[in-house]
């Protein structure tokens, strides 16, 4: 477990939790999969919860775990590594909120029937692959796992939602991005990892791939996240969301 990586994501997020909840209030309004504003209740991933336990992975403030439990599920709980997100989560909303990392989960094996992640924990820790393992472990024998990230492909354009972000200039095959303060201290820690290496992470899991869906920008959807815009979301995918189950 890289205890140094996780502290840094801890500070930067405790820090930027505030600024992060005034800019993208929409999206965290709900259960929203990806800024290309893909709803829970349309896309149903996640299936019929009625009656099943369900995981939330670094939830921050719980939008879609506190969405999630008005859906009939018998228990819902999320973690995150940051308490600045957790202490804005819904407190009456029926969800278990656990401060911890995703690189040593506090479940007991065969836990839960639904796991899944938007665009929480798998991008910042270091050993994808590991994580995975142990989510698996946590899950019940014909469980589903489903989780949205970054597009493999977004990597390799700069973090701009304008003209400069459509041209390529990050290698592919680089898979980290650490960013340092004066004193050579991590102080954020962001992991690409491609198409192959996610199939790969899954498969090694013990996990079986069922889908992977790449949402296209919407029509009349005109909010710059991040990013995310609709003169890039036109044009080239900003979200992968993959689909698995516990055999």
């Amino acid at each position: 477990m890289d205890t140094d990586i996780a502290q840094a994501n801890r500070t930067w997020w405790d820090g930027d939790a505030e600024r992060y909840h005034h800019s993208h209030a929409s999206y965290l309004s709900s259960f929203y999969w990806c800024p290309e504003m893909l709803h829970e209740a349309d896309a149903q991933l996640l299936g019929d919860v009625s009656g099943a336990t369900v995981l939330e992975l670094g939830g921050g403030s719980a939008p879609c775990a506190s969405w999630l439990a008005g859906q009939g599920a018998d228990f819902v709980t999320a973690f995150d590594i940051s308490m600045g997100m957790l202490t804005r989560a819904d407190r009456d909303a029926g969800v278990g909120l656990v401060q911890a990392d995703a690189q040593a989960l506090p479940y007991r094996s065969d836990s839960f029937d639904v796991v899944f992640s938007a665009f929480g924990a798998l991008p910042f820790v270091p050993d994808v692959d590991a994580v995975l393992r142990d989510v698996a472990r946590v899950m019940r024998p014909g469980g589903r796992l489903v989780f949205s990230v970054n597009h493999p492909m977004r990597w390799v354009f700069a973090d701009d939602p304008g003209v400069a972000g459509l041209t390529a200039m990050i290698p592919y095959f680089e898979r980290s991005y650490i960013e340092t303060d004066d004193a050579g201290d991590v102080v954020y820690a962001e992991y690409h990892r491609t198409f192959g290496d996610w199939v790969r992470a899954i498969n090694g899991a013990g996990l079986k791939l069922v889908d992977v869906l790449e949402p296209a920008w919407p029509d009349g959807l005109e909010e710059t996240w991040g990013q995310w815009s609709p003169l890039r979301g036109r044009i080239f995918p900003g979200t992968a969301i993959f689909l698995t189950e516990l055999p």
